[in-house]
């Protein structure tokens, strides 16, 4: 089977940086969301990200035409579900994936491929509440997508070899490198990633340090391109947490507990850049520290 068309729901950054870059490698991508502004916002967005690409020389405005004539909006579950591979790419909750799943089900060609974006739920479990488990994988690409290079892929028990090896084919046709992963909880990056930033945050919740020290020392000592605290606020101090929540439910050890300042700024609803406050305030024309 060769994959022609793609569709992507979740139309969030992750999800129009997957449509981006499968756009980018000559697939037709459909984006649906659960409303039309939310659409119209990230068609919006995406065209802002390509102009700046063009205006830095690093994209042709013909690429730049090509690539969005290949990505349309839709809600139509019909016209999703018509695509080659459906790419899952909804918030790190497992009912809401679940509920995404069993919507699409009925509108799903024979063939269909599907896929989720999870970066830490289980895929045998999302599989086996399909009609389909033998053709499901996981997907995860990294963030942000058009320039991380990294893809897991995960099978679940009942995944075949036919799928592992399209979506072999099809990270390597957009030109990303995929590594493997057994189906535990947070997969390899945030297995090891998520505890590191948990870890930082109780270093900061114990006074060891505070969060301009706790940065830099993680990039002038170990040379780090970015500060766990300032990392954990790009990703979103919100998924921070439900990952280090499926982690400790997922494995039962005491280490994946979450740090209790973490679920604190959760609970502010400072979830890092995407509501402009964290551990930094990015209110400002420079981040200033919030402890």
């Amino acid at each position: 089977m060769s994959l022609k068309t793609l569709s992507v729901i979740g139309a969030g950054q992750m999800g129009v940086g997957i449509a981006q870059v499968c756009a980018q490698a000559g697939y037709d991508v459909v984006l649906n969301d659960i409303s039309d502004e939310a659409l119209s916002l990230a068609m919006a967005g995406l065209d802002a990200r390509l102009t700046r690409l063009v205006d830095h020389d690093r994209l042709s405005r013909e690429n730049k035409s090509a690539i969005q004539s290949r990505i349309c909006s839709s809600r139509d579950y019909a016209r999703l579900g018509a695509a080659d591979l459906v790419i899952e790419a909804a918030s790190e909750n497992e009912a809401v994936k679940t509920k995404i799943f069993q919507t699409l089900t009925p509108h799903l060609g024979d063939n269909t491929l599907l896929a989720s974006n999870t970066s830490s739920l289980s895929i045998t479990r999302l599989a086996a509440r399909t009609d389909r488990p033998e053709r499901f994988m996981g997907v995860h690409f990294m963030n942000p997508v058009p320039v991380m290079q990294l893809v897991e892929l995960i099978r679940g028990i009942a995944t075949d070899r036919t799928t592992f090896e399209i979506c072999c084919e099809f990270v390597e046709r957009l030109g990303k490198t995929a590594t493997v992963s057994e189906d535990f909880p947070g997969f390899i990056v945030n297995r090891i990633l998520i505890p590191m930033i948990n870890e930082a945050a109780y270093v900061l919740y114990e006074g060891v340090g505070s969060v301009e020290s706790i940065d830099s020392s993680m990039r002038l000592g170990a040379n780090h391109p970015m500060g766990p605290l300032e990392l954990a606020d790009f990703i979103g101090l919100d998924t921070c947490v439900a990952i280090m929540k499926i982690l400790h439910e997922g494995l039962a050890d005491t280490k994946y507990r979450p740090c209790p300042l973490l679920i604190k700024y959760v609970e502010a609803g400072w979830n890092g850049r995407k509501v402009e406050r964290g551990f930094y305030d990015y209110r400002g024309s420079v981040p200033v520290p919030t402890r």
